[in-house]
């Protein structure tokens, strides 16, 4: 059932009357404005869920997401970017896949070498970033350390307190509820004890933490006060905090939460009601007005009553306006209906904890909705992590600024407490999707990035051609290679505006492209494929628990690593086995030694330096140029690539360059596509090969012979294209059939995991089927998923 808008009005003190707002053509144009906010620049949100919370180096993450827009998933978006980094900030693999009903999946190999305490993911849509990067979806996902140990061992913590008067400002001469929050470096709640005191050292009120180190007192401030709130921490040090300052003109707004209804009383100091009228109260969810009431602050505070039953659930707005709608005053409280729920059923069709015993569960669906759910099976006695979820990311997190430690708890359940409690949420964090000075004045975001309303598709552009000789019938012919694959032959129409597509070809993985244009008017041209792939993004972010302020669970962290370690041991000791009846008459070179042989020649082929094979480097291609895909590759190489050409420093001087083993410029290197380049060397300073080698050399070998040796395209032009990431099936072995390696001992820690189950009206069940490994003794089964309309669910059970 689709959630509805509904614009009510508000009820007890305020009466009907209130509706007839001065300046009425003024407000109907604010009302006209944040319309077009919701029907045009609609904000999308990122869930992701994992096979499980943690990962030891070597295992691969297994991923699904889901994306919302308002309150329903994602229909014009197609393509998500995640971007996996390392604890410097490089890049280690770059993901794109396709979105289809609001999900997409995929999977991430973490390297066997990997030393980082955390690996970091940033999702995003191209439209998500026109806006405020802070809603992109960040997340440190945790990588256990030898014997598991746990990336906050030993580390000191550092308290801090902030403060955060309710409306926005604490107001002279009212009484004012101010919030406070009390947390660590990485966002976790700390407890404390102390006061708060005046500026003549009176104590104000004490600080009495309510719920995960947020709390609240009342003080009505008099001219001239300040306030300073001294505190001890969890070790009795102690600290000095300023409050923020008080203002002495402005209005002080409070929220109570009672039930389904939001209970408002606004106040305005004395010099502040002397001035203003009337004011405006405002309330939007999700960028659209859910209702708006006028009230005469002369007459006294304006009090009034919301009802909430019939909103949908999420963020409401509530926003004070004086007549010249200049915001007075703003708070958030968050409304929980519940009608967002579906709740899939678990039960169990066979049963097995014994080794490697056959289990089948069915999941069923309630009513006939269509669901797209991932499930995951592991160890319960695996370290896991349920401080976060489908839930309250899409409905809360996803929609404020800064971490909120366990978000998850806040959908427990709708009591009083719990409401309470998240209300304190509400109080301590920032949110303002809106720029209201923007809004009054009719000014829109300005969108740099369209929405991806298309997959991946072979496409291109044509350049270098007289505009009048486009579009004339002519063609582009190509032939499109696989690994593994026969070639296909391919004819596009050129248009005239130079491009060229078919929406009927997808492109997956990477794909070799040679390519003919006619002869006549195009001896000029060249061609640029792709071109609506968003390049990786500058700002990478480092892994370095930031983004992390998850439950920690030593002991599961232990029992994780100890399988995971021996399920190494296992695979190295088979492979070995595999390689004993290989006999080795002489030592293979490395790929690194063939292309040096192939490519180099003189001075160029030893030297002190650094290989790359770009040809079997997957993510080659991922890079615009030479310069950004070497960045982050060579200890101390500076590559500045906002300039136009890109500039270097090392060793305080600047690299001499090669095209193969010719001396040329950084412009020319900049203008060779990586496609084309086969093996890069990095000579460490001295270089003795060319003039000016005193600060070291780059030499860029282009590919020649068999690195360009897809049969069909002899002599034509080429390049190499990189669609979607490859999508693998989760290997999940079947006992009841003999295969050689179900000979292996088992202890695989996640045992099931299928990103793609599905109801229908016509089917509201699915039956999996999966394996015990040898040491499990209960599983723990985690469901997710989204309906077509944009319900949510979460279950996760303990099977033992």
């Amino acid at each position: 059932m689709k959630k509805m808008y509904r614009l009510f009005v508000l009820s007890s003190c305020i009466s009907i009357l209130s509706l007839l707002i001065p300046g009425h053509s003024f407000s109907q144009n604010i009302d006209s404005t944040i319309q077009k906010y919701a029907d045009n620049y609609g904000q999308e949100r990122i869930y992701i869920q994992y096979d499980k919370s943690t990962y030891v180096p070597g295992e691969t993450v297994w991923f699904k997401a889901y994306l919302m827009n308002g309150f329903f998933p994602v229909e014009d978006s197609k393509n998500l970017y995640l971007d996996w980094t390392n604890d410097k900030g490089d890049l280690l693999f770059r993901t794109i896949s396709p979105i289809m009903d609001g999900t997409t999946n995929g999977q991430f190999d973490i390297p066997k070498d990997y030393a980082g305490k955390y690996i970091h993911v940033k999702a995003y849509t191209k439209w998500m970033l026109n806006f405020d990067s802070a809603f992109l979806y960040e997340k440190d996902i945790v990588i256990l350390g030898q014997k598991g140990n746990s990336p906050f061992t030993r580390q000191p913590v550092i308290p801090s307190l902030q403060f955060f008067p309710e409306g926005g400002d604490a107001i002279e001469g009212v009484n004012n509820k101010i919030a406070f929050k009390a947390n660590d470096q990485w966002g976790r709640p700390v407890k404390i004890k102390g006061a708060v005191f005046n500026n003549k050292g009176e104590m104000v009120d004490s600080l009495r933490v309510r719920h995960d180190g947020m709390g609240f007192f009342y003080a009505f401030a008099k001219a001239g006060e300040s306030y300073t709130a001294k505190w001890n921490d969890e070790k009795g040090a102690g600290h000095t905090t300023d409050l923020p300052q008080i203002k002495k003109h402005g209005v002080a707004m409070q929220i109570a939460v009672s039930g389904n209804k939001r209970i408002f009383e606004i106040n305005a100091s004395p010099d502040e009601a002397a001035l203003l009228h009337t004011i405006t109260i405002l309330g939007t969810m999700n960028q659209r007005e859910v209702f708006k009431v006028s009230k005469d602050i002369r007459e006294g505070p304006a009090k009034g009553v919301i009802p909430t039953q019939d909103l949908p659930s999420g963020i409401l707005t509530i926003t004070v306006f004086n007549e010249q709608w200049e915001p007075l005053a703003e708070r958030i409280t968050y409304i929980n209906n519940e009608e967002y729920l579906f709740k899939p059923e678990l039960t169990v069709q066979h049963w097995g904890l014994n080794k490697r015993a056959r289990n089948e569960i069915v999941i069923s669906v309630p009513g006939n909705l269509q669901a797209n759910m991932a499930v995951s099976v592991t160890d319960a006695g695996i370290d896991a992590d349920s401080s976060d979820n489908i839930i309250s990311r899409l409905l809360l997190t996803g929609d404020l600024k800064g971490q909120v430690y366990n978000p998850g708890y806040y959908f427990s359940n709708n009591s009083d407490s719990v409401s309470q409690n998240l209300d304190l949420v509400m109080l301590t964090h920032g949110w303002r999707r809106f720029k209201w000075k923007d809004v009054v004045e009719g000014k829109f975001p300005k969108i740099l990035y369209p929405k991806d309303s298309s997959y991946l598709n072979l496409s291109g552009k044509v350049y270098g051609v007289i505009p009048s000789d486009l579009g004339k019938g002519a063609s582009i012919i190509m032939i499109a290679s696989q690994a593994g694959k026969a070639g296909k032959v391919i004819m596009l129409p050129i248009e005239s505006d130079g491009t060229f597509n078919d929406p009927a070809i997808v492109v997956m993985d990477t794909v070799h492209i040679y390519y003919q244009l006619p002869k006549k008017h195009f001896a000029d041209a060249s061609v640029r494929f792709m071109e609506d792939i968003l390049p990786p993004l500058r700002n990478t972010v480092s892994a370095i628990g930031a983004f992390y302020n998850g439950v920690n669970d030593t002991t599961g962290n232990f029992h994780h690593w100890s399988l995971a370690d021996e399920m190494n041991k296992i695979l190295q000791q088979y492979e070995g086995k595999m390689l004993e009846n290989v006999t080795i008459t002489t030592k293979k070179k490395s790929p690194l030694q063939v292309m040096d042989e192939k490519y180099t020649s003189g001075l160029f082929t030893s030297g002190d330096g650094y290989q790359f094979d770009v040809v079997d480097d997957p993510l080659a291609n991922t890079s615009p140029n030479v310069f950004y895909y070497l960045q982050s590759k060579v200890a101390g190489l500076q590559i500045n690539t906002t300039s136009n050409p890109p500039s270097m420093s090392w060793r305080g001087g600047t690299p001499i360059l090669f095209i193969d083993e010719v001396q040329t410029d950084a412009d020319m290197v900049s203008n060779i596509a990586v496609s084309d380049i086969a093996y890069i060397k990095v000579f460490r300073p001295p270089f003795m090969g060319g003039f000016g080698g005193g600060s070291g050399a780059i030499a860029v070998y282009t590919r020649k012979g068999d690195d360009i040796k897809t049969a069909p395209g002899k002599g034509l032009s080429n390049h190499i294209i990189t669609g979607y990431s490859g999508i693998r099936e989760f290997y999940s072995p079947n006992y009841d059939s003999f295969k050689p390696e179900n000979e292996r001992k088992d202890v695989r820690t996640t045992l099931y995991w299928n990103p793609q189950v599905t109801t229908t009206p016509g089917n509201n069940k699915a039956v999996l089927k999966f394996f015990n490994n040898d040491v499990t003794k209960s599983f723990r089964v985690v469901i997710e998923g989204m309906t077509k309309d944009g319900q949510l669910a979460h279950v996760e059970q303990i099977l033992e």
